[in-house]
């Protein structure tokens, strides 16, 4: 393993895959059977299950568990103390490890501190999810969610900046790319050239 950073407290169980330039803190436990991808850093106490599949440069905050089933791409940032599920009604005297419903988390997407995402559902591209949200539905790209259950109020540029509300183009005041909005979708077009 080139330049990974183990912490001597942390436990990486035999067959897990870590990428170049990895760091594993203290307390952390990673399975046998996940996939982690370059450039990642897990916090304090964070778990990774067995069927996890995590792409590169991934930041992962402490207290983070990331159970079996679960997806993160490249660039996903997981703020502390936030929950992944991945049984939909779970019961501690009944077995439900063949019901496990998938959860994907796709490139750039923020979740913030506390937030819980309910499994079975797709976080879009660059989305932001607010701190103490609770995702119940698939999220679209760029959308910034807040509440319980999370709802749309914004849309969120790639570089992390909340979008003005305006109407048809908007453009991101911090680095000019410009997104066109409608219904429930926003797709980037390329960056103010004026």
């Amino acid at each position: 393993m080139s330049d990974i950073t183990i912490h001597p407290t942390a436990i990486v169980d035999d067959g897990a895959t870590l990428g170049a330039g990895t760091r594993v803190w203290h307390w952390v436990h990673i399975s046998a059977g996940a996939t982690i991808g370059e450039r990642c850093s897990f916090g304090q106490n964070v778990y990774v299950g067995n069927d996890v599949l995590i792409g590169n440069n991934v930041k992962v905050q402490n207290n983070v568990s990331i159970y079996d089933a679960v997806t993160l791409e490249d660039d996903v940032f997981c703020g502390p103390s936030m929950v992944f599920t991945n049984v939909n009604n779970p019961r501690s005297h009944v077995v439900r490890k063949h019901e496990y419903r998938r959860t994907i988390v796709r490139r750039g997407a923020s979740i913030g501190a506390n937030a819980t995402i309910v499994c079975g559902h797709e976080i879009g591209e660059y989305a932001f999810i607010g701190a103490g949200a609770v995702v119940t539905r698939d999220v679209p790209a760029y959308a910034l969610m807040a509440g319980t259950p999370a709802r749309r109020i914004g849309w969120m540029c790639a570089c992390g900046e909340r979008l003005p509300d305006q109407i048809d183009v908007h453009c991101c005041p911090a680095c000019g790319q410009r997104y066109e909005i409608g219904g429930n979708h926003c797709t980037p077009l390329g960056a103010d050239t004026e």
